[in-house]
């Protein structure tokens, strides 16, 4: 018998995304274990000790927990966390600002850090190894350096290129973890957490359903929990089942492998108009009319993660899967030609 999730109001508001949705404790977070167990115990000895927590880097692809880590681990070691992100820190004095108005034992999350101008991330040098920052008072003949003294904060970071961070950088944070896609079982178990949040009506096959098309990414399965829901709500009398789950996700266009509109639109332009390529990167954005940095950020990683697209010299070539998705013929000969 279908095991069905219900509350007693189903259509009452949305809470806020990032807070209603977002776990309060490093237990309830779904996924990531071995991140969750270095984190754990991390957090255990910094409270045993009565210290604040290694300056930390959170790498990886958007919507895989490194904001909600950040708060957690906040959280966890009770101190209160400031959140910015890198483009927005544009002077040296944006920075000590922040730094100047926290606590001892704060914490400082800068979203897309690698994205920080260089003069403001040299800045930063200084303050996390010896927690003081250097500020320039006046200028020409009258100019000169005054030394701040900080709190002893907690740098965390979050970045989804982690290679365009500089070296000096990264050398500089204790802890660095790698955030990887979720299986379907994690996703299913985010998908039911959420539909309880949100009062949705949904069983386990509709749940594994939508976490089978979420591409791996929990925030992308909180988006299509919410967007099926507006269908079950419509159409089904407010019970998402497989088959709901199912007639609501082809109507957003998302087919049974999580595949979207743009991925589909991005094979069928490197298949048709490339001859499966290589193709380059500025070319391809513009034939989908899309900017580049959401094709190699955003798109490709699903892509090539799951083999429909490769990444050469010569640039991205569809692979004989991604042909197979597509439902159109696989050239083998001439593809190992182009590969060659």
């Amino acid at each position: 018998m279908k095991e069905r999730l219900a509350t007693e109001t189903l259509n009452r508001p949305d809470p806020d995304l990032d807070s209603g949705l977002r776990p309060q404790k490093l237990d309830e977070f779904v996924g990531q274990p071995r991140t969750r167990e270095r984190l754990d115990i991390f957090i255990s000895a910094a409270r045993e000790r009565g210290e604040s927590l290694d300056h930390s880097l959170f790498c990886g692809p958007p919507g895989l927990g490194k904001t909600t880590l950040a708060h957690l681990m906040a959280n966890a070691m009770g101190v209160h966390i400031r959140v910015t992100s890198g483009p927005v820190i544009n002077r040296p004095g944006d920075l000590a600002g922040l730094l100047t108005s926290m606590d001892n034992g704060d914490m400082l999350f800068i979203d897309e850090i690698h994205r920080m101008p260089k003069a403001v991330e040299e800045y930063l040098y200084a303050a996390m190894e010896d927690y003081v920052i250097d500020i320039m008072i006046d200028q020409g003949a009258n100019a000169r350096s005054v030394r701040l003294n900080l709190p002893r904060f907690t740098l965390v970071g979050a970045t989804t290129r982690s290679g365009l961070l500089s070296a000096a950088l990264r050398s500089r944070f204790g802890m660095t973890n790698r955030l990887n896609y979720y299986p379907a079982s994690e996703l299913q178990t985010i998908v039911l957490r959420s539909a309880g949040i949100l009062g949705i009506a949904i069983d386990t096959e509709g749940a594994a359903e939508i976490a089978g098309r979420s591409r791996g990414t929990p925030r992308i399965a909180n988006n299509l929990v919410r967007r099926v829901r507006d269908f079950a709500q419509v159409r089904a009398d407010n019970h998402i089942t497989r088959q709901v789950a199912d007639d609501a996700l082809n109507m957003l266009d998302i087919d049974s492998f999580g595949l979207d509109e743009m991925d589909k639109r991005i094979l069928r332009v490197i298949a048709e108009k490339f001859s499966g390529g290589p193709v380059g990167l500025s070319s391809m954005a513009v034939s989908v009319g899309e900017e580049a940095d959401t094709l190699e950020e955003v798109y490709e990683p699903y892509l090539i993660q799951e083999g429909y697209l490769k990444r050469t010299p010569q640039g991205r070539v569809i692979t004989a899967l991604g042909y197979q998705r597509l439902g159109l013929p696989y050239a083998e000969q001439a593809a190992q030609g182009r590969l060659l």
